[in-house]
């Protein structure tokens, strides 16, 4: 199977050793964004909603890189430091997801990349007809 790399400057360049998203097929599988911004490389200021609603963005600036959308996604993982920061991120999920919403885990870690407090990872399933020729 061939498999193209995603890339925007629209999202956080990569900050290890990993592609912002890689397409198999149909299938994209997105790295894990944390709350930088872009065009300067550091944490956004604000509380854990204001870096949650930041990792969405950058979440969302590769998912439409990679020619989906929010609606294409299946599968989200979530990192949180903190668990009891769990209604926040249901909360915010709506303003970025409507039903049904893709299946999801939340794992509470240790620490982050960056001593971030929010991680999110994805996997899209592109529609036949949004699926670019390669």
């Amino acid at each position: 199977m061939i498999k193209k790399i995603i890339q925007t400057t629209d999202a956080p360049h990569a900050i290890g050793t990993y592609s912002q998203a890689v397409r198999a097929g149909q299938t994209v599988y997105l790295s894990g964004q944390i709350p930088l911004v872009p065009d300067t490389m550091t944490l956004v200021e604000g509380d854990i909603a204001a870096q949650i609603n930041q990792v969405l963005r950058n979440l969302q600036a590769v998912v439409n890189a990679a020619g989906g959308g929010f609606d294409d996604i299946v599968k989200l993982n979530v990192y949180l430091t903190d668990l009891a920061d769990f209604p926040v991120v249901n909360a915010i999920m709506t303003d970025f997801f409507q039903a049904p919403f893709p299946a999801r885990a939340v794992v509470g870690v240790a620490a982050l990349p960056k001593d971030a407090n929010v991680e999110i990872d994805a996997i899209m399933v592109l529609k036949p007809q949004e699926y670019p020729a390669s």
